[in-house]
């Protein structure tokens, strides 16, 4: 704004305002007046000492300011000195004209200076109008005092003294409020905020009001030129001190610590920039830190995820889960914060680079974050398979523990069975036997042969158990095998002996004559019934694993269709017991003594009841009693199944809605970015909140896993999903949030406005419906429909909003790139004139010079990084600050 489109106007707020208002002047000032004249008389002093302050300059002063200014000449000489420049020359006559000439010639050089003096004539003042006289005075303080103090404040309290709000050190300095300089305490703050050596400030008493005032008048006049203006009794006495007169008194003030106020910003530019500098290689240290960190950690673990070596037991097995598990709830949390938070700290180190115009940070080689989730991603692999592997191990060493029990069980039972049947069977007892006794042995052997013909099956399925366990890697497998072999060296040998037996009765055959054939019934009978229950013992006693109700109910109707057939086996032994009674019925009858032992059999009727007892009401009801146990053991897992499918079922969509939500969440949001970011903040919250319900999901998890429950037909979510899930939506609110926090930094450094904020972002949606989508399309449009900078530019254009080539432009770039040309940045070319102030104009700085106008560590931080001056102006030790500043702003080495 120029002087010719200013108008200065004083009004009850000293406000600067357009000439459409400037008529209140004059209306204001006889209001004054007549309410308090003794405004008048501080006035009066004030303007009078005020204008002598730059009288004495030119040799002369005032006395009287409306007797002394009333022939224009003091006026004339008074306009030269405060601006500087030569007025008309005045006339020298004596006469009414005469003086009304030079005080138009003063009139029209305030008026030439975009002032317009409103009801105020050369008339009014050479008549000695008092009124017109001060005004005419305070217009001339505002234009050439205040005016170039603050053109657009409106309270000039502030704009005179603008570092001068109350501190806790100086709670009395200046406010826009007039009664605050009563006390004098304001004043008396106003210089040791500026010259602390000049007051001793805690010495001061607030009930001490003139003593105060006088303080602030002589220092002031002593030691900072600034005459005195102001009675002390004149403020103190009076309830209101009157506002111009206080305000030409404190613009002294500002004129005399202007001096000292430039190097001092001088130097607070230069600690800026050294600041900035300073806490970005700081960041990017700790960027290098964490993300080395971070890849070690992966490095290590990885490894052991990828070693597979099996072990030989259950026990060993569950112990490396127990370990995965112990690696999943307290090793791996941590290192998840810490990815995301790396994340976060190279988003906002790019961000603080680019405000403050430095090169984007680049890490060293490896270190890149898409480096970093490669290596999580691998990571996760590897975990998945791991966990895979263990499962399966597991379910392969259940499978195996089974198959060994049922293995030993069925060896054991054969065992039992042929102990003492070869011994048997090579027995020559038909040699000295007669007929009965070698038809007897003839009818005992076809009842042997009946019996190793059921146990057949017996001996094939220890084999294809062998087998299994072989193909299973069983760790016995050389025990198993050895047992195997032998009982099939054994069957083999059972079946050679079994036919050199038959075949030596078969030759003896015809020395047989008599038989008894309810013996050799009996024994048919018998032994036939004695392998069924044997069969049936075994059966009731296998072991079974299942994992379903509908696998333990299927066992359970095969129980059920068992039971069926007891009746019918009941018939059978009924029928067997027939047979014996009919023996016995017929010895009783011919009087044949029996010898009690069934020649053609080593079953006794004892042995069938005895073993038909045992089956009946030993193991049936036992087994019954497994089978239930097995159905409320299914019956509890099939709970868990349903407890944690109801959870995962409704944690799973509630993660998938949140993912959703937060890609809108940011552009539906209303309001500043600070409520962006509360409701950000607050949504995050409620996702944290929701952790407790993760937490239990994982208690279940936990117990089906204890359980041995492999698979859950109710949920399609598996713990895995779960957790990968909830990663991610943490990972995304926390980078949403981080980028909301950038998007405040920008809009705080480069002073962009709400409203531009808004326009920004509705750009950016339109041609980006999706977040974080690439805008390439929109950068592409301007350069070949409305851009005209051409390939090259566009390519520039694409370095600065996408400098690491990811192929996809982010609204914080977009935001860069839009603000980039019109905001205020600090550039190499500011921080070298902030030197050159330093330097006193010098192309070089001392070290002398650093130290003492900048802080003992921003000093420091210069001196070792300044080359030496090679001018031939430059003393011994001169630094050169231009490649200091330029290398600020250039390739960075850090």
């Amino acid at each position: 704004m120029t002087a010719v489109e200013t108008q200065i106007t004083y009004t009850n707020s000293y406000t600067i305002q357009h000439e459409d208002t400037y008529m209140t002047q004059e209306e204001d000032w006889d209001r004054d007046l007549l309410l308090d004249p003794a405004w008048e008389k501080q006035q009066r002093k004030t303007f009078t000492a005020w204008c002598n302050s730059h009288l004495r300059k030119a040799g002369t002063q005032i006395e009287n300011i409306e007797e002394d200014f009333r022939n224009g000449l003091k006026l004339m000489l008074l306009l030269e000195v405060i601006s500087g420049e030569r007025l008309p020359k005045p006339d020298k006559g004596k006469m009414r004209f005469h003086k009304i000439a030079n005080v138009n010639k003063a009139l029209d050089f305030i008026c030439s200076k975009g002032v317009k003096l409103v009801s105020i004539g050369a008339e009014e003042i050479v008549d000695g109008n008092v009124k017109m006289t001060l005004g005419m005075i305070w217009t001339i303080i505002l234009r050439f005092a205040i005016q170039d103090i603050s053109v657009e404040d409106s309270d000039l309290v502030h704009s005179v003294l603008p570092h001068s709000a109350p501190t806790p050190t100086h709670p009395h300095l200046p406010s826009s409020h007039l009664l605050y300089w009563k006390d004098g305490l304001a004043l008396c703050a106003l210089i040791h905020r500026h010259r602390p050596d000049l007051i001793d400030y805690s010495k001061l008493r607030k009930d001490d009001p003139i003593g105060n005032l006088n303080t602030a008048f002589e220092v002031a006049e002593k030691y900072l030129d600034i005459p005195k203006m102001l009675d002390a009794e004149d403020i103190v006495n009076t309830p209101k001190p009157d506002e111009k007169a206080i305000m030409t008194y404190v613009s002294c003030f500002y004129h005399a610590f202007a001096g000292a106020e430039q190097a001092e910003t001088a130097a607070n530019r230069i600690c800026k920039v050294l600041a900035v500098n300073q806490e970005n290689e700081k960041l990017m240290e700790e960027y290098e830190k964490l993300a080395s960190e971070l890849l070690e950690w992966i490095r290590r673990t990885i490894p052991w995820l990828e070693n597979r070596v099996a072990e030989q037991t259950m026990r060993a097995m569950q112990q490396k889960l127990e370990d995965f598990r112990d690696y999943r709830r307290v090793h791996k949390p941590p290192r998840v914060q810490e990815k995301c938070q790396l994340e976060i700290n190279f988003n906002t180190l790019q961000t603080k680079l680019r405000l403050s115009n430095r090169p984007a940070f680049m890490p060293s080689e490896g270190k890149m974050v898409s480096d970093i989730a490669n290596a999580w991603k691998g990571l996760e692999q590897v975990e998945k398979g791991y966990e895979e592997w263990l499962l399966t191990e597991i379910r392969r060493l259940e499978r195996l523990d089974h198959l060994a029990e049922k293995f030993k069980q069925k060896c054991a039972m054969h065992e039992a069975w042929t102990a003492g049947k070869e011994d048997l069977l090579s027995q020559k007892d038909y040699e000295s036997a007669s007929l009965m006794e070698i038809r007897a042995l003839m009818r005992k052997h076809e009842a042997f042969e009946s019996d190793l013909a059921a146990h057949q099956d017996r001996v094939e399925q220890i084999a294809a158990i062998a087998q299994e366990l072989n193909e299973l890697d069983y760790h016995d497998a050389a025990t198993v095998n050895t047992r195997c072999q032998g009982i099939c060296d054994q069957w083999d040998n059972l079946g050679t002996l079994t036919q050199k037996r038959r075949d030596s009765l078969e030759r003896v055959e015809k020395l047989w004559e008599t038989i008894d054939q309810l013996y050799l019934e009996f024994a048919k009978r018998a032994a036939p019934f004695n392998n069924w229950m044997d069969g049936a013992m075994e059966d009731l006693q296998d072991m079974f694993i299942v994992h379903s109700i509908e696998e333990i109910q299927s066992l359970i109707t095969a129980h059920d269709q068992f039971k069926a057939t007891l009746p019918e086996a009941d018939k059978e032994r009924m029928a067997t017991l027939g047979i014996h009674n009919e023996i016995l019925k017929i010895a009783q009858t011919y009087g044949i003594k029996l010898s009690g032992i069934n020649p053609y059999t080593n079953l006794s009727l004892q042995d069938i009841s005895t073993k038909w007892d045992t089956v009946s009401q030993h193991f049936v009801p036992l087994r019954d009693q497994m089978l239930q146990e097995e159905v409320a053991r299914q019956q509890a897992n099939e709970r868990l199944r349903r407890q944690f499918a109801a959870q995962a079922n409704i944690i799973g969509p509630w993660i998938q809605t949140k993912m959703e939500e937060i890609s809108h969440v940011s552009v539906d949001i209303a309001g500043s970015l600070e409520e962006q970011m509360n409701s950000l903040k607050q949504y995050e919250q409620n996702i944290i909140n929701y952790k407790s319900n993760i937490d239990k999901l994982e208690g279940d998890h936990q117990l089906i896993q204890e359980s041995l429950i492999f698979d859950n037909k109710h949920t399609n979510y598996t713990m895995e999903h779960i957790r990968v899930g909830w990663e991610q939506l943490l990972t995304t609110i926390a980078r949403t949030i981080n980028e909301v926090e950038n998007q405040i930094l920008t809009r705080d450094a480069k002073g962009i406005s709400q409203e531009q904020l808004n326009e920004f972002r509705a750009s950016f949606n339109h041609f980006d419906r999706v977040r974080r989508l690439p805008c390439l399309s929109h950068l592409h449009g301007l350069r070949s429909g409305q851009w005209s900078g051409g390939e090259v530019e566009f390519a520039r254009i694409m370095t600065l909003v996408d400098p690491n080539n990811t192929g996809v432009v982010t609204f914080q770039a977009f935001i860069d790139f839009m603000t980039r040309e019109t905001a205020e940045t600090d550039t190499a070319e500011q921080v070298m004139a902030s030197f050159k102030i330093l330097a006193s104009d010098k192309n070089y700085i001392t070290v002398e010079e650093l130290r003492r106008e900048l802080p003992p560590e921003q000093a420091e931080y210069c001196i070792t990084r300044m080359t030496r001056y090679a001018g031939p102006d430059s003393p011994p030790g001169a630094l050169d600050y231009i490649s200091f500043s330029s290398a600020l702003y250039g390739e960075s080495d850090l």
